[in-house]
């Protein structure tokens, strides 16, 4: 597998230092566009459409800092369910990298937001100035009011995106309803930052930067090569069919002519968004995206010529010439069970947490202020704040105790109880408990203790916390 472009390492190095060449991709047809432009409209529908959706009378889905809540569904998580989101972030990563040892770069081709901004934004260019020709035209041209007008719509129309990606991503963190009816001059300045850097972001980098965010400034291009093997099924050109290239007539005898099937069009170039040609090998600016497989089919259509010229296989396959039955065997390769068993194992464990999580959760702090004190002739006072946090969607009361098997007859003070917690909320409840020293007086030193936290109407919903109590020295 080649990792870096065709030529010597001085050409490559040069190329680092060249100035940008604008890059006018072409439109393409086929199979995997079509793939491609689903998953952008199902990427749109989702990311733009998930704010708006209620659940129990509240934004289904809402990451509230400042309460510090994050509402999904009917579920609310808190800060200390930080073990959720790690979870998620090591699913996403084993994902990752299960997909690209499988088959490439498919985050990159397909849903990565970079892609399917910049395929969004090429779409408003193409309606706006036209195709690949007629914009190479215009530019090339002085300028004019219709090249004002149509670059000024097209502009527009990109900000006008921006604009509103940026509105909705910060109607993930505050009530979209609410924010929507503040826009434009009533938002407050946070919210207004964080609007304008991200849709700013998807200005520059999807409409303007484009392939060079790929080639430069995104990581994964730089070691997606130590998840690839030789049996990743990666775009590949077919050198020993296609070469020597070069033009011909449609009839023309290939064996007369000493060329392969490559007709030299340079069309896979013209559709790439990074500008590569998969001609040299692969190399690490594909993004996987397929385009040049559409396009050199649509050639071989025409010139009646066997399809897959250009097309996802693996390096083995092309060694030893595997057909599809061999590679998908291999699929099921060392490398990939262990990140599908890591990947498995790791899904099973959260959803079985999820499913046991217990909605109720106590933290008990020990006032610092007052460790111990006599609150009556030989009776010992310890004094608490407990925290408790509701997190289901309808409130609860609850009931305390205090239990301690070394200290015989421990129990709260004086405390109204049960105690109410709202729903999705945290209530602060400060408390004592007491100990009654016998006639015979008490060792000195710290006892364990438990307390227990029991809603009165619904006998599953308890959880136990321990802590300690100090008997003080006489």
């Amino acid at each position: 597998m080649n990792n870096s472009p065709a030529g010597n390492g001085t050409d490559s190095a040069k190329s680092l230092f060249l100035p940008r060449r604008k890059l006018y991709t072409r439109i393409v047809q086929g199979t995997f566009q079509n793939w491609r432009i689903a998953f952008v409209l199902l990427s749109q529908v989702i990311f733009l459409g998930l704010p708006w959706l209620t659940w129990g009378g509240r934004q289904a889905l809402l990451f509230d800092l400042p309460a510090r809540k994050f509402y999904l569904f009917g579920t609310v998580f808190w800060p200390q369910d930080i073990i959720y989101l790690t979870a998620l972030l090591i699913v996403s990563a084993y994902s990752l990298f299960l997909f690209t040892a499988v088959a490439g770069r498919l985050w990159c081709g397909y849903a990565c937001p970079q892609t399917v901004y910049t395929e969004l934004l090429m779409w408003i260019e193409q309606a706006v100035e036209g195709n690949r020709n007629a914009r190479m035209k215009r530019d090339a041209a002085p300028w004019s009011a219709q090249k004002a007008g149509r670059k000024a719509l097209k502009h527009g129309l990109w900000l006008l995106v921006a604009w509103w990606t940026g509105v909705t991503f910060v109607g993930y963190f505050t009530p979209i309803r609410e924010l929507v009816t503040l826009l434009p001059f009533g938002v407050s300045g946070w919210a207004l930052f964080w609007i304008l850097l991200y849709g700013g972001m998807v200005y520059f980098l999807a409409g303007w930067m484009r392939e060079q965010v790929c080639k430069y400034m995104c990581p994964y291009a730089r070691f997606q090569s130590a998840m690839f093997d030789r049996d990743t099924m990666i775009i590949t050109y077919d050198a020993a069919r296609g070469e020597p290239r070069g033009a011909r007539n449609r009839k023309a005898d290939l064996k007369e002519a000493r060329l392969g099937h490559c007709i030299d069009c340079d069309l896979c170039v013209q559709v790439c968004p990074t500008g590569i040609d998969i001609r040299n090998g692969l190399q690490y600016e594909c993004i996987g995206c397929a385009a040049c497989i559409d396009v050199c089919d649509s050639m071989m259509k025409k010139m009646d010529y066997p399809l897959g010229l250009v097309r996802y296989t693996t390096e083995n396959a092309m060694a030893s010439g595997y057909g599809k039955k061999e590679i998908w065997k291999r699929v099921l390769r060392l490398r990939t069970l262990i990140y599908a068993a890591i990947l498995l194992a790791i899904m099973t464990a959260v959803v079985v947490s999820l499913c046991m999580r217990n909605p109720l959760k106590v933290d008990v702090l020990r006032d610092r202020g007052v460790m111990a004190r006599e609150a009556a002739p030989g009776v010992i006072e310890n004094v608490y704040r407990l925290q408790i946090m509701n997190t289901e969607e309808r409130a609860h009361r609850f009931i305390i105790e205090a239990k301690a098997t070394e200290l015989p007859g421990i129990e709260v003070g004086e405390l109204e109880q049960p105690i109410n917690v709202d729903a999705a909320s945290t209530r602060m409840v400060p408390l004592s408990v007491r100990f009654k020293l016998p006639r015979e007086g008490w060792e000195p030193g710290m006892y364990p203790m438990m307390f227990t936290v029991q809603a009165v109407d619904d006998k599953a919903l308890r959880r136990e916390e321990k802590s300690t109590f100090m008997v003080p020295k006489n």
